[in-house]
């Protein structure tokens, strides 16, 4: 993946992922001084709701902040004290969807990051493909459908589609993650477009599940009811090891970020029988191109 700006993909969502430890390891130690956090915002000159947001990895750090959270929280050590300030400045880095922040919603941004920083990316899509799965054409037809008045909102538009391209680069990058897929038949049988975009977007599924980093299942109507019931979601597993999972679930208005391990163990398990239950790969590709045949 290039560089965007100064900044690589992998960067910037590294800053993400440092800036999630960042903050827990902050209220990691306020928590062990049993300082509340009014009192910790009334040392920086801020609201409790800010100290929250920071220990959540929700905002950026300024280093005079970081700095007299430390000093409150008793860490005189010069080296303890440098290697936090250090991952505040990384942090900081902007991630390269800076640049769209006109067309993201206000819940998204976090999730880029997390994704282009993710290890393994696990998901399950019944609606329509997986964005990062998407050929241009197929993209434009699934944002159009969702303005409210796409003749005046060509440029959004434009500028959505490149958004969700320049995501899929974290596919093919360096540092590409393992990206495990399962798409209900029916996100691939709902049309989006006309029937060359159909099959355009068929034969790019079975192109990108032969990537070694890949593996793209049907879950075919033929099974019937199966686990994933309650509809789409994502799962993040990221190379740090002190950074838990994270289940991604987005909603019409906003979106939840879930962390808990007894929520996580739960979708683990879904996923897990989603990945038994669903053909393996190479019949999946039978089933894809059984599809692009009906197109």
């Amino acid at each position: 993946m290039g560089r965007v700006g100064d900044v690589t993909a992998a960067e910037s969502g590294g800053s993400v992922v440092r800036r999630i430890l960042l903050g827990s390891q902050l209220r990691r130690l306020r928590e062990t001084r049993g300082i509340t956090r009014e009192a910790a915002g009334y040392s920086i000159r801020a609201s409790e709701s800010k100290i929250s947001r920071m220990e959540l990895g929700r905002v950026s750090f300024k280093a005079r902040d970081i700095e007299d959270l430390l000093t409150l929280y008793g860490v005189a050590d010069e080296r303890e004290r440098g290697a936090l300030l250090g991952l505040a400045r990384e942090a900081n880095v902007a991630g390269w969807w800076h640049s769209y922040s006109d067309v993201l919603p206000g819940w998204f941004p976090t999730y880029i990051g997390l994704e282009g920083a993710a290890s393994l990316i696990r998901i399950y899509e019944v609606q329509f493909v997986h964005g990062l799965l998407q050929t241009e054409a197929y993209a434009h037809a699934v944002v159009t459908r969702g303005m409210r008045d796409p003749e005046k909102q060509c440029a959004e538009i434009e500028r959505r589609v490149a958004l969700r391209l320049e995501r899929q680069k974290v596919l093919v990058s360096e540092r590409a993650p393992r990206f495990h897929a399962v798409l209900d038949e029916a996100a691939l049988r709902r049309p989006y477009g006309d029937r060359s975009v159909m099959q355009g977007q068929l034969r790019h599924l079975i192109e990108i599940s032969e990537q070694p980093n890949v593996t793209l299942q049907v879950m075919p109507f033929s099974f019937g009811g199966h686990a994933g019931e309650t509809g789409a979601f994502t799962m993040l597993s990221f190379p740090e090891s002190d950074l838990s999972d994270v289940v991604y679930l987005e909603q019409l208005t906003s979106a939840l970020y879930l962390d808990k391990r007894e929520e996580i163990a739960h979708y683990e398990r879904v996923m897990e029988r989603l990945h038994q239950d669903s053909p393996g790969p190479e019949e999946s590709r039978d089933l894809l191109r059984g599809l692009l045949e009906l197109c």
